[in-house]
């Protein structure tokens, strides 16, 4: 990573620290994830701790993950993301997720994984190397003072921000419900790439079937959108 995008870094994420202030989050962030699954089922119990950052479940520590919790005046917590870095060196995210897409599911939902599958698009077949994984991301329902603020963009962004402070890794991707990222929210969050149909997530009481993009940035990305006003975001 560049001096001039480790400036550009530490500029955007004081920015953003500023601006959820400024609208009531204070943020902060940590890497003991036994600490963050805690926070979890106290705070946000309707949406359980995702596997992909349960500590009972993987090794994360300093080296590889972090989460990003943010509390109101009242010290309750109102937001939750978290990053965990993975080191696919030669392997493609398609070829990864072929045989691991099942160790992303969405939280609290009763799934059918034999008749759930993965189906990767273009961008996936050319993604390797280190890659950051963002998910988690959380805004608490039901308190209108975040809503239409713009603020859960910026937050999505910081996340991605401070990804790239502490790996610089050659891609920053996640997984998105396709009736939110259908409302635009990929992009808000800074997310240049988006491929539908990725995920397939098959109820296994409805079997209903949940689909999901696969939304992604490249290193070019983040720089990018490190260098973007961020202020020109919220309201």
């Amino acid at each position: 990573m560049s001096y001039q995008s480790k400036f550009a870094g530490a500029q955007f994420v004081s920015t953003v620290n500023d601006i959820a202030r400024s609208k009531g989050i204070f943020l902060h962030t940590g890497t003991n994830f036994d600490e963050y699954a805690e926070l979890v089922a106290q705070y946000r119990p309707q949406s359980p701790l995702g596997a992909p950052f349960n500590p009972a479940l993987h090794n994360l520590d300093q080296s590889n993950a972090f989460w990003i919790a943010g509390r109101n005046d009242n010290d309750e917590l109102v937001h939750t993301q978290a990053v965990r870095l993975l080191d696919l060196k030669n392997q493609t995210l398609a070829e990864y997720l072929h045989d691991n897409f099942r160790d992303f599911p969405p939280g609290g939902v009763p799934l059918d994984m034999d008749a759930s599958n993965y189906q990767a698009g273009p961008g996936a077949h050319r993604i390797r190397g280190r890659l950051a994984y963002h998910g988690e991301v959380w805004l608490k329902p039901g308190d209108s003072s975040y809503r239409g603020t713009g603020i859960a963009a910026v937050l999505g962004r910081y996340a991605q921000a401070m990804a790239m402070m502490a790996w610089s890794p050659d891609y920053v991707f996640g997984f998105m419900p396709q009736s939110i990222a259908f409302g635009g929210f990929a992009e808000r969050e800074g997310y240049v790439h988006s491929e539908p149909g990725a995920l397939n997530w098959h109820h296994a009481e409805t079997g209903d079937v949940m689909k999901g993009f696969l939304i992604y940035n490249e290193r070019y990305d983040l720089d990018w959108m490190l260098e973007m006003p961020v202020m020109d975001l919220v309201a």
